[in-house]
């Protein structure tokens, strides 16, 4: 089947973009140089970009142009319930992570609904930067009823909380309800990740359980937009 001239065009800036003749966050020419190099018109070079985006290889931001994603970005498991220090030492990648804040405290009436607490329940809230080959990517914020976590340091919380949560205190975490959705960066996402101009991140929310049920944890993970693909295998059952 003969191709259209934007799918052409297309198909050329595509391949420029997977042998790294454009690099990642590097911007692609501006829409009125695209069509005078392809010898077209700005709507059809409008067409082929929409298809990059489409196909996650470039991201419009606005007064910024169409700037190259990252195609090698990092694959978080959204069935699965791993940390993010077995997460980062499955992709074999330098990571580190930092603590900003530590506390034992009320938490707010949105916190205490999520956890099904009452209204004097203490919690531990954490907040953790998570850096990976150099860049903060992941603000984590967990809250962990103190009731059943009576104890938190911030070495604990550099390293992983599951292993001390499975390995110390003989807890076994069993399952997770989640919820993604897209949101507008907030002043932590500011302060904390390197956004890169981003005005989004993707936030997953985390119900976590033991095997007997009990809701041991709820965290906001929120990830830049451009470093990650959720993924998950699907199993169509015979009706």
């Amino acid at each position: 089947m003969k191709q259209t001239k934007y799918q052409q065009i297309y198909n050329e800036l595509s391949s420029s973009i997977r042998d790294g003749t454009y690099k990642p966050n590097s911007k692609l020419p501006s829409e009125h140089e695209l069509a005078d190099a392809f010898g077209t018109s700005r709507e059809t070079i409008r067409k082929a970009l929409n298809l990059l985006s489409q196909n996650g290889m470039i991201q419009k931001i606005k007064a910024r142009g169409s700037v190259v994603l990252d195609l090698n970005r990092y694959e978080f498991p959204v069935s699965g319930l791993v940390s993010f220090k077995e997460l980062s030492e499955k992709m074999n990648r330098s990571s580190r992570t930092i603590v900003h804040d530590l506390d034992k405290k009320i938490p707010s009436k949105w916190v205490r609904e999520q956890l099904d607490l009452s209204d004097d329940a203490l919690v531990w809230h954490v907040l953790r930067a998570r850096e990976i080959d150099g860049e903060k990517i992941i603000l984590d914020r967990d809250y962990f009823p103190v009731d059943y976590v009576p104890e938190l340091t911030r070495s604990i919380c550099e390293n992983s909380i599951y292993d001390y949560l499975e390995n110390d205190m003989g807890l076994t975490v069993s399952y997770a309800k989640k919820e993604i959705v897209v949101e507008e960066a907030d002043e932590d996402d500011i302060l904390y990740l390197d956004l890169n101009e981003y005005k989004h991140v993707v936030v997953v929310r985390n119900y976590v359980y033991l095997n007997d049920t009990t809701l041991i944890e709820y965290t906001e993970s929120r990830h830049r937009l451009d470093k990650f693909r959720f993924v998950d295998f699907a199993r169509r059952e015979k009706q």
